[in-house]
């Protein structure tokens, strides 16, 4: 019984830091696809308003964006897009 208590035990000290990793992983991930979807939101402002938008609360009062906020959290600024647009 004990035996099988440590090698329990020793799996599951190499599972959870390897599924943390992972959850950071998608956070990330969730935050580029987002900053993404709002560089194409923030085309379609100024397609149809004629003016670029001063913050990305601009595009979620406009209706253009539902958040401002990756999914990990991070509140997103206009900087932030227009950096991944010129890459």
């Amino acid at each position: 019984m004990l035996v099988v208590l440590m090698i329990i035990s020793i799996l599951l000290l190499i599972a959870i830091p390897n599924m943390t990793k992972n959850n950071e992983v998608a956070g990330e991930k969730g935050c580029d696809a987002t900053k993404k979807l709002l560089l194409g939101q923030v085309s379609v402002y100024e397609m149809e308003e004629g003016n670029a938008p001063t913050s990305v609360s601009d595009l979620v009062e406009a209706g253009y964006a539902d958040t401002a906020t990756c999914p990990n959290g991070e509140t997103l600024e206009l900087d932030d897009l227009v950096f991944e647009r010129s890459s």
